[in-house]
């Protein structure tokens, strides 16, 4: 089924909802640039990895000898046996996906995109520091950055200053693009709850003309691919984070217009 909000689905914002969302539209962003790039350009997926030591795995443990009491109440194993002994827990490392679009011709990076996580925005959070590492390797290097940010909540991470994104005026979501032929300047393209999600320009090299990316058409495709109408839940869960009062009669408004809720059409 369609998704029935005309741009980004609030319901989709929630812990268990956003991971599947991030990782289908970096996939549905890759198809959806394909036919657009000009001869002489990629687009590839890549992963950028880090280990999250606030996730620790207890590791499972192998007896290979049974430990024996010694004298004085230590353990101690029989002479060439193995003793098991406490470890210290595993941290997984977690590899979070993004978009790249290369050079044909020697492999170099021109464009990075990103589609901001719920890792990225968490205050004191190995992701966040991971990406924001990231963020500044490519505006120091000479490549193109895309952030799109689909989340409400947590502090703010693109790369243009929530002072001036405010200055924008009123927005849930937003695009931030920093070219890299003018560093220290951003493009903004700011939007609210009930908008469409922009078409935005997709910068390649100098003198090299940007390919304009539709994202509302990406989403669209990535929830009709998907299983979120199931992992929306309408009626049975409010969106993470709430909406204001203003937003939620909207919103319900909406879904009873689709059905999704009591007292719409059926």
């Amino acid at each position: 089924m369609p998704s029935p909000f005309p741009g980004m689905d609030p319901w989709l914002e929630r812990p268990m909802a956003f991971p599947t969302l991030h990782n289908t539209l970096v996939t549905h962003l890759q198809s959806a640039l394909k036919p657009l790039l000009p001869r002489g350009y990629m687009a590839l997926s890549a992963n950028r990895v880090w280990v999250d030591v606030q996730a620790r795995r207890e590791p499972d443990v192998g007896v290979f000898g049974p430990p024996e009491p010694a004298i004085g109440g230590t353990l101690a194993a029989p002479a060439g046996e193995l003793l098991t002994l406490a470890a210290e827990p595993l941290a997984d490392p977690v590899e979070e996906p993004y978009l790249e679009v290369r050079s044909t011709e020697d492999d170099r990076l021109v464009t990075a995109i990103e589609v901001v996580s719920l890792s990225n925005k968490r205050p004191g959070e190995t992701g966040r520091e991971s990406y924001r590492q990231k963020q500044a390797e490519f505006r120091a290097g000479g490549v193109n950055l895309i952030e799109i940010d689909l989340l409400r909540a947590g502090p703010h991470v693109t790369a243009v200053s929530r002072a001036e994104l405010r200055a924008a005026g009123a927005f849930d979501y937003h695009v931030c693009l920093s070219p890299a032929d003018t560093p220290g300047r951003c493009l903004v393209a700011a939007f609210r709850l009930a908008d469409r999600l922009p078409t935005i320009p997709v910068a390649l090299d100098p003198g090299v003309g940007p390919v304009r990316l539709d994202l509302q058409a990406v989403f669209d495709r990535c929830y009709d691919d998907g299983p979120f109408a199931d992992l929306a839940r309408y009626g049975r869960r409010d969106p993470e984070p709430p909406l204001t009062p203003e937003q939620k009669a909207w919103a319900d408004g909406i879904l009873r217009e689709k059905g999704l809720l009591p007292g719409g059409p059926t």
